[in-house]
Order: structure tokens, then C-alpha cells, then sequence
């Protein structure tokens, strides 16, 4: 839970991270399994305002009146609510809040990724991926890129779950199509980027920080709530 609190901070730090140098050699997590299946989410719906009726002009609206209204003690009731426009803008409100769903469901694919930390540091954030590459055309590859704040200890096991509303490739190959029976894609996860407990990192040599660092700042830019993991 700390790490999910605390992601959103450790992500402001992220461009002074990178004048680090990264730690060489392979990940100390290792990817003890991993699957996708279709999934659905369900999500809260920002609140729209529609126009509202215009307040009318009333005495308590003039000037000394309303510089004198400033100095009122709390819980004095706004006189514009007993206007005719204040009950009906009330009362427009709560017919737009009762007719319009609070949330909404949205189809997608939740993909899961089980990891142990075989390193000696605790891991606080994670960049990983989901590769789907075309078992009959290689360079035919789908990657499903995600960010997880998490709090894995040393020698600990982890289940992430990110969701995504993108799936395996929609384009393949005729080959592909003609290979009845044979696979149509090999699945594998990638670990891409982590950042342990003692600020100190470890990337993939061929992964680009860089590439995504506008997807990060649209993956926080919201409050983060129950979700372990957001996608890129």
C-alpha cells in the first residue's frame, strides 16, 4: 500500500533519476509466470455539468448586500437557493445526477506477470512488458507496456495484474492464418526497469526511459486508487 501511495512522488524524481548510471548485468527479478485473458473493468465517469439556468439579480445580490453577506456566520443559507432560478438549477442538478451512471464498463484484456525478487533490495517501482511476437513472422511484434508501484522484499514472491484495452496483434501474417494447428504467437514478459528501496536502479540495456516518459506523465496524472499497475 505505502508503494501505491508513494508512486506518484517517486515518479516526480524520475528525470534526475536518470543521471544515475544503471546497474549492469540481468534483473534480479525473475518472471515466474505469466497469462492474459479478456477481462472487464469498471470505471467512474467524470461528472459533466451541463448549463444551468443564470442567477437572477435579487437585492441580496447588490453590492453592500453582498460585501455585507461576506462577514455572515456559517450555515447562513444563501438567499439566491430560494430564488425561482436557484430551485431550478437544484432541481436540474439532481435530475442530471440521477439519470447519468456513475461508472461505466469497459472491455479489455487483464494481463498477469508473477515475479520473485531474487535480488538483495526491496523493489518499490516497476516497468515491465507483455511481448506477443508472430510465431510465423518475428518482426511482427506487439508489446503491452505497463508501470506497477510495488513493495517486494528480498527473496519474495509477487502477482502483478495491469489491465489494458489492447490485446494480442489484430494483423497477422497469411502464413500465420494458413498454419492451422501451430501456434499464432509466443508470449513473453520482459522486465524493462526497476527501482529499488535504496533509490538506486537497474534497466534493460536496449529500453528507451525516454520513449515513454510522456506516457508516465499521463499514467500519474490522475489519482492513483486501488490499481497496482497502469499502462504506458
Amino acid at each position: 500500500m505505502r508503494a501505491l501511495l508513494m508512486l506518484p512522488l517517486l515518479l516526480l524524481s524520475l528525470p534526475s533519476a536518470q543521471t544515475g548510471t544503471p546497474e549492469a548485468g540481468g534483473p534480479a527479478l525473475e518472471v515466474v509466470g505469466h497469462k492474459w485473458t479478456k477481462s472487464r473493468q469498471t470505471i467512474e465517469k467524470p461528472e459533466t455539468q451541463g448549463p444551468v439556468p443564470a442567477q437572477a439579480m435579487i437585492p441580496a445580490n447588490k453590492n453592500f448586500e453582498r460585501n455585507r453577506r461576506i462577514n455572515d456566520p456559517a450555515g447562513v443559507r444563501d438567499p439566491n437557493a430560494d430564488t425561482i432560478d436557484g430551485r431550478s438549477a437544484a432541481l436540474e442538478k439532481s435530475v442530471r445526477e440521477a439519470r447519468s451512471p456513475k461508472t461505466e464498463s469497459v472491455e479489455g484484456f487483464a494481463y498477469r506477470v508473477k515475479v520473485r525478487n531474487a535480488g538483495a533490495k526491496a523493489v518499490e517501482v516497476l516497468f515491465w512488458e507483455y511481448q506477443f511476437e508472430e510465431a510465423a513472422n518475428p518482426s511482427n511484434l506487439a508489446r503491452r507496456q505497463f508501470l506497477c508501484g510495488v513493495n517486494i522484499k528480498p527473496g519474495k514472491d509477487k502477482e502483478l495484474q495491469a489491465f489494458s484495452a489492447s490485446g494480442p496483434n489484430g494483423a497477422v501474417s497469411i502464413d500465420s492464418l494458413l498454419g492451422k494447428g501451430s501456434e499464432l504467437f509466443r508470449e513473453r514478459v520482459v522486465i524493462n526497469r526497476i527501482e529499488y528501496a535504496d533509490g538506486s536502479i537497474w534497466q534493460r540495456k536496449d529500453w528507451n526511459f525516454a520513449e515513454v516518459r510522456a506516457s508516465i506523465t499521463r499514467a500519474v496524472s490522475t489519482p492513483w486508487g486501488a490499481e497496482m499497475c497502469r499502462g504506458l
